[in-house]
């Protein structure tokens, strides 16, 4: 049991850490390279750091119910940060990129 908590963990871990990394590097990439555009950019780098979010979250949900199952229930709240906090990234770009279509349209 313990081994399958660890790499629950450490997945969530991860992937969240890949979640909150993937706009970022995005921007950075946009920013460097002249045939990329960023707004282009990000309607590509918003749903993959979606999907590790949740992958993240469901990971780490795995760990979660494997820690409480065991008899050392060990501290292994990095990974769940790290998930939730890519699952904010997430929203935030999808909302940001909402707000930009709607004012785009409306102009």
């Amino acid at each position: 049991m313990s081994s399958s908590k660890a790499r629950g963990g450490r997945a969530a871990g991860v992937f969240g850490a890949l979640a909150v990394l993937t706009i970022p590097v995005d921007v950075a990439v946009a920013q460097y390279l002249n045939g990329v555009e960023l707004i282009r950019s990000l309607y590509f780098a918003v749903p993959v750091a979606a999907v590790f979010a949740l992958t993240a979250v469901a990971s780490a949900r795995r760990a979660r119910f494997a820690r409480a199952r065991s008899v050392y229930a060990g501290n292994g709240r990095w990974g769940a940060r790290l998930a939730w906090a890519g699952l904010y990234c997430a929203v935030t770009g999808a909302i940001a990129l909402a707000i930009y279509g709607g004012l785009r349209a409306a102009s």
